[in-house]
């Protein structure tokens, strides 16, 4: 072997790897948002949050990512300590998926068909038909299956390249010497979990293994260990990821660690009992990419088996290394975490899941304030305050994390996500505002002891009744992501700016027969501009949403087209509330 081959075998190593760091991208990337809707599907079931995770993987072709995403979504506390432990060990059975892709190379047959299922036949094709999607589709989605099969293309002829570099190595006496060495259990586990943890891939390392595999010089004897010793070489993309997260993140990550070594250990013990008691033939065989693949599987396979049913095992194992301080403090969930930048999906759906925690927040103060006008509380006044301070701290929070998230590569509907999250985080900040606003009022009222006239109070509630219904139909269809409903919403702010006027119009007939005061005019005007602006905000975020939706930013010439009478679904809406939101006088 000369130094040629050392630098074909070298760029076959970087098609490899970058082939796969392309295609597992794309398959993130073309997978949106629904990653972590599948994550966040499971439940304390650990049979299905290990078939999560195993399908997850299998998608992404990255257990790595996929235990990066857990670490993130237990330090944002979407996912629990408990649920992350079987969709970690799912994760590391979905990675096997790669190796069996792999192992088509060494298919035999003469016929054309068994020739195809080669890939070093048909990857050039998948190669190239990714590239004219990728060059001359305007699909997005069309778009991303080329960068797809582009990655896989890469990935499989890289894997050529290496293979045929690698092939003068069958006749080195120190190459199979080296191998021969690695049948030893402890040195074999140890150099797969270097190899691994250099490459950040145990796919990756798995593959190399099987480009190796073709020089003879592998046997079992010294594959099997580095198969298990590639599993806990896998940790080391999350444990690094878990540096400066909580307690239940970091436990997560020694979750994962544990499982590897445990059931790396416990398999290469029987392994080696085994072959003590019964000296198998196999040892010293060559083995093939088929053959790691089934092992890498059967491994992964058989210690799920044995470590899932004593997952409250593992959590209390990774509590003992990582115990709580009787004296700390409760640890403050990260609203949104930075390791999920790495997977744009993943982030998009958790900022999009605070935002609507945010506007949650927001109507929860209204709601509690416009309580506060009728009857006064100095520990819910107290309490809408602090939902005030949570939604700056939401925007705060979530508008330096869109920043970001921005700059990374997303699909289009991920990034139309992000562009309505941009334009409604102000306005539910500013929902949480005027709660305070409305407080201030009431405490007005209570101070002052101003109690409005029997027929002001009648209106009032009229329009509170409204209001309450506008914010909660703006957060349930912002959270649903409901259109049809988020159509609605400007019909009934058009009537709530209605009510309004016909509000102030009667206080000024009573100022005139002097049945109110000029200062209980004041207070009526906090409180029903307070009203009025909180609607502008709902119809701001329902307009965003359509807007962004339909690709235009055009808000007055929306809102213009639609109360111009142009368009009759808001007339009969905008009807219908009129009607259900009626002043007493005006009932027939």
């Amino acid at each position: 072997m000369d130094i040629f081959h050392v630098f074909t075998m070298l760029g076959g190593l970087a098609l490899f790897l970058f082939g796969m760091d392309v295609m597992s991208g794309a398959l993130q990337k073309q997978a949106g948002g629904k990653l972590q809707k599948i994550l966040g599907a499971f439940t304390g079931n650990p049979l299905k949050g290990f078939l999560l995770g195993m399908a997850v993987t299998a998608v992404i072709q990255s257990s790595g990512a996929t235990t990066v995403m857990v670490v993130g979504f237990v330090n944002s506390g979407v996912m629990t300590l408990r649920q992350a432990i079987s969709v970690i060990m799912g994760s590391n059975v979905g990675t096997t998926v790669t190796a069996w892709v792999l192992s088509l190379a060494g298919i035999e047959g003469g016929t054309f068909l068994t020739d195809m299922l080669k890939p070093a036949n048909f990857s050039p094709l998948l190669a190239f038909i990714g590239i004219v999607l990728f060059m001359f589709s305007k699909s997005e989605k069309k778009k991303g299956v080329g960068t797809i099969l582009i990655g896989f293309g890469m990935l499989m002829i890289g894997m050529d390249t290496m293979t045929n570099a690698m092939a003068p190595l069958a006749g080195e006496q120190w190459f199979i010497n080296i191998f021969s060495a690695l049948q030893n259990p402890i040195l074999g586990m140890l150099a797969g979990a270097l190899l691994t943890t250099v490459m950040q891939s145990s796919s990756a390392s798995v593959g190399v293994m099987q480009a190796l595999s073709d020089t003879g010089a592998i046997t079992f004897g010294s594959a099997v260990p580095m198969i298990m010793g590639q599993n806990i070489g896998s940790c080391t993309t999350a444990l690094i990821s878990s540096m400066g997260a909580n307690k239940s993140a970091r436990r997560a990550a020694m979750v994962h660690l544990y499982f590897n070594i445990i059931g790396s250990l416990v398999f290469l013990a029987l392994f080696a009992i085994g072959n003590w008691i019964f000296d198998f033939p196999f040892m010293d065989d060559p083995v093939s990419r088929t053959s790691i693949a089934l092992v890498h599987t059967g491994f992964n396979l058989a210690a799920t088996g044995m470590m899932l049913p004593l997952s409250r095992f593992l959590e209390k194992l990774a509590m003992m290394t990582i115990p709580d301080e009787p004296s700390a403090q409760p640890e403050e969930v990260q609203i949104l975490d930075p390791r999920l930048l790495d997977t744009p999906a993943a982030a998009v759906d958790r900022s999009f899941s605070a935002t609507a925690d945010m506007a949650d927040a927001g109507r929860d103060a209204v709601t509690m304030a416009i309580g506060l006008v009728h009857q006064w509380d100095e520990d819910k006044a107290l309490r809408v305050k602090e939902l005030e301070a949570e939604t700056d701290r939401y925007e705060d929070t979530i508008g330096s994390y869109l920043v970001h998230l921005s700059a990374r590569s997303m699909n289009s509907a991920d990034s139309h996500l992000v562009n309505t999250l941009l334009h409604s985080l102000r306005d539910f900040e500013r929902i949480g505002d005027h709660a305070r606003d409305l407080v201030k009022a009431a405490q007005e009222m209570n101070q002052k002891n101003i109690v409005f006239s029997q027929a002001a109070q009648e209106e009032l509630q009229v329009l509170e009744k409204a209001v309450t219904d506008l914010l909660a139909m703006t957060t349930a269809c912002f959270r649903e992501r409901d259109l049809a409903a988020a159509h609605r919403v400007e019909p009934l702010e058009q009537v709530i700016d209605d009510l309004v006027r016909k509000i102030k119009t009667r206080h000024v007939a009573r100022l005139k027969d002097g049945s109110c005061s000029i200062e209980y005019g004041f207070v009526l005007d906090d409180l029903l501009t307070a009203y009025e602006r909180v609607a502008d905000h709902c119809s701001n975020v329902a307009v965003a949403m359509i807007e962004v939706s339909e690709g235009s930013f055009d808000t007055h010439q929306y809102l213009t087209d639609i109360k111009s009478g142009a368009d009759d679904d808001f007339e009969r809406s905008y009807t219908t509330f009129r009607e259900k939101y009626r002043l007493r006088e005006e009932k027939k």
